[in-house]
């Protein structure tokens, strides 16, 4: 890590943070659901590991490990496909998607502006 992190990069690992946070507390809640649902089960779990995972790569972020920018990049990128795909195939959410895949290219551009590739170099 060199020089100190630009503020996109701490914005986007920030809300990486609330994203893990959100997809744990969904996962728990799912989880107590299954008692009543056991289908609930399998996508509480998903949404359990899913939050862990981005918020020890959203800390990585903050810490200026390239490795964790990787991820969150590939993420990111099914993320954007995703929304490309809700805007085409899902017409009742094209705005969901819109708005999603906008939020992604930004987040994109901020982990790989100039000043991030200085933060994130080994």
């Amino acid at each position: 890590m060199t020089g100190t992190r630009p503020g996109g990069v701490t914005l986007v690992a920030v809300l990486a943070w609330i994203s893990g946070a959100v997809n744990i507390i969904a996962g728990v809640l799912l989880l107590i659901a299954s008692i009543m649902a056991p289908d609930a089960l399998w996508y509480g779990l998903v949404q359990l590991v899913l939050g862990i995972v981005t918020i020890v790569l959203s800390i990585g972020l903050l810490r200026g490990r390239p490795g964790a920018r990787v991820v969150i990049t590939v993420v990111f990128v099914l993320s954007l496909i995703s929304a490309v795909f809700v805007i085409f195939f899902q017409q009742a959410q094209v705005w969901s998607g819109i708005v999603s895949g906008i939020a992604v290219l930004i987040a994109l551009v901020l982990l790989w502006t100039g000043r991030a590739n200085e933060f994130f170099r080994p």
